[in-house]
């Protein structure tokens, strides 16, 4: 799952689309409109106490502060002062600081300066290439007064293409980010609705609504049915009834699922009321579960675990610890016949592993079980051709028990230690040919 820190950056970037670049609010009143370029004809018009102004044949505009500027085929101005309206259509071209934008039609609102690109729109951000691109944008740039800081709506259903930061200098691969709306406020927040799709060769993640912090805040939320995939070689699953995620310096660090959680990885299927997912430097370190509605209960290629909480340890991507709390049971490999499983149970049931080679292959392999408070242990002891290959049963309690496994590719139990109120029994199989049958009290059958 090492995939999922940088697959989840780009939520952390989608936030910074449009506001890599620092600012210039305009004025006081707005942008002051001043005609830059004409190559046609030009017409003013006088109706009542406004001015109307007509051009054609390719027209530029530049705001008196030089915060803004706009291009269009033709554009036809009404109105004066702090209530006029400009209208741009064909080709057109606007810039600022922060942002080139492209469309068909825009009108752009003195009174709260407010910019409405329409048809085919296109933002592209000058300092990182990500792009936004849909049928409908408003802008809203700083206004003293007004907003102390950018906005931006889109809707339409929009598409977002995000480059996640690479220290190598390299261009990475875009991420693809789809929803029915999307509103961007400032450097750090970023809402989105509706059918909400994040996608890369790599990584995809679903769900009807997003809401990202990544500056004072760093944290974010996914939900409506939300799912995180992992596409790579190291391949997850996550879900649950809502997503939450956490940021340092617009990195993701931690992931929780909440309600009805359940992830699959490589090394575990987990469910549980709530699964946290601990990253480091983009790699999956830690995995935590509780809950009571539905208790944490993993199974892993050879082990389940089921407890009130459980904790899996996961460095360098290799299983090295599962610790289970309260109510704790670990079972073993399952028998092949009769699915029965060797198992521990205590208040704390503490699962160790080590890393053997196989065929060029590391795995994570079952080295020792303790269990601690009111501890309780059952295997099978392989009979090794006596008894017809029957296992004799061992069930011990204690308030400490350790189990140590076989190691060396071998399998089964090497040697048990039980301490404090110790107590069990052990069960023999009965000879080959032996007669089971129950008899009536007082007329021992035989093998009795």
């Amino acid at each position: 799952m090492r995939s999922l820190g940088v697959a989840l950056l780009v939520l952390a970037e989608t936030a910074r689309l449009t506001a890599q670049a620092p600012v210039r609010p305009a004025t006081s009143g707005g942008c002051r409109f001043q005609l830059d370029h004409v190559g046609g004809v030009g017409q003013q018009i006088v109706v009542g106490p406004d001015t109307n102004y007509y051009a054609n044949g390719g027209v530029r505009l530049v705001c008196a502060d030089s915060s803004a500027r706009i291009a269009s085929d033709s554009v036809a101005l009404f109105g004066r002062g702090g209530n006029s309206v400009v209208n741009f259509i064909g080709h057109v071209r606007y810039e600022d600081s922060i942002t080139v934008q492209t469309a068909q039609r825009g009108t752009y609102y003195r009174n709260g300066d407010r910019w409405e690109a329409r048809g085919q729109v296109e933002t592209r951000n000058l300092k990182d290439g990500s792009t936004l691109r849909g049928p409908a944008l408003d802008y809203f740039r700083p206004l003293p007064g007004i907003r102390d800081t950018l906005e931006i709506y889109a809707t339409g259903r929009p598409t977002i293409e995000s480059f996640p930061r690479d220290s190598g200098g390299a261009r990475p691969e875009p991420y693809r980010i789809v929803a029915e709306r999307v509103r961007m406020r400032g450097r750090d927040r970023t809402w989105a609705g509706g059918q909400v799709t994040i996608d890369r060769s790599d990584f995809a993640a679903r769900g009807d609504s997003l809401f990202l912090d990544s500056g004072d805040g760093s944290e974010g939320h996914l939900l409506g049915s939300p799912a995180l995939h992992g596409l790579g070689r190291d391949s997850f699953e996550l879900r649950g009834n809502r997503i939450d995620l956490t940021l340092d310096r617009q990195a993701i660090t931690y992931v929780k699922a909440l309600g009805e959680g359940h992830v699959i990885s490589r090394d575990i299927d987990l469910v549980a009321d709530t699964i946290g997912l601990d990253l480091d430097q983009e790699k999956l370190v830690q995995t935590i579960a509780w809950g009571s509605v539905t208790r944490p209960r993993a199974l892993t290629a050879e082990n389940e675990i089921r407890a009130d909480s459980v904790a899996f340890d996961t460095p360098g991507q290799e299983l090295r610890e599962i610790r289970a709390f309260r109510r704790a049971w670990v079972g073993g490999n399952a028998d092949s016949l009769s699915g029965e499983r060797d198992w521990m149970a205590g208040d704390t049931v503490v699962a160790s592993f080590s890393t053997e080679d196989s065929a060029g292959t590391r795995r994570s392999v079952l080295s020792q079980l303790a269990a601690t408070g009111t501890a309780r242990s059952y295997y099978r002891v392989a009979a090794h051709g006596r008894d017809g290959g029957r296992s004799s049963i061992n069930y011990s309690r204690g308030d400490h028990i350790i189990v140590a496994m076989k190691s060396g590719g071998q399998r089964g139990v090497d040697r048990v230690k039980i301490d404090g109120h110790v107590d069990g029994l052990h069960l023999e199989p009965l000879p080959p040919g032996s007669d089971t049958t129950t008899t009536t009290p007082g007329r021992p059958g035989p093998g009795r």
